[in-house]
């Protein structure tokens, strides 16, 4: 019996989705303590390298599903990925404003992949353009 094949924008939707999400519970899941400074004010519970090893990891999915030309997979998958894992993550929050941060999350990741995944997109196709139209390697220009 044979595997049903998924449409390659829905794999790529799924695959990048997964990974949004995975990649956020390695990067930021597991810390959820807040520093108190000598003032009395508070940051964290994230450190700035977190969040840029989290951008940084996020670039593999994103590249594999760009570069075989599914944006829009790529795109919304990452989003989703990355919104529902910060409602996850901040849903206990009392004051209810975590809502306006998955909204930030959500319009932050998908204005960064689509501009990030399209410019991927353009790129290898140009790169696959130009070495399509070398051709193949003569016999002499081996000699």
């Amino acid at each position: 019996m044979r595997r049903p094949k998924l449409d390659s924008q829905a794999g790529a939707y799924l695959v990048t989705a997964v990974a949004a999400a995975v990649l956020w519970a390695a990067w930021l899941g597991w810390d959820q303590h807040r520093d108190v400074h000598p003032d009395g004010s508070t940051t964290g519970p994230y450190e700035a390298w977190q969040v840029i090893g989290l951008v940084l990891t996020l670039l593999a999915p994103l590249y594999w599903a760009a570069s075989r030309r599914h944006v829009p997979g790529a795109v919304l998958g990452t989003t989703t990925g990355m919104t529902v894992a910060a409602f996850v993550d901040w849903s206990d929050d009392a004051s209810g404003l975590y809502m306006v941060g998955v909204a930030m999350v959500m319009l932050g990741t998908l204005a960064t992949t689509a501009a990030t995944a399209g410019m991927i997109a353009t790129l290898t196709r140009r790169r696959a353009r130009r070495r399509d139209t070398r051709g193949p390697a003569s016999p002499d220009a081996t000699r």
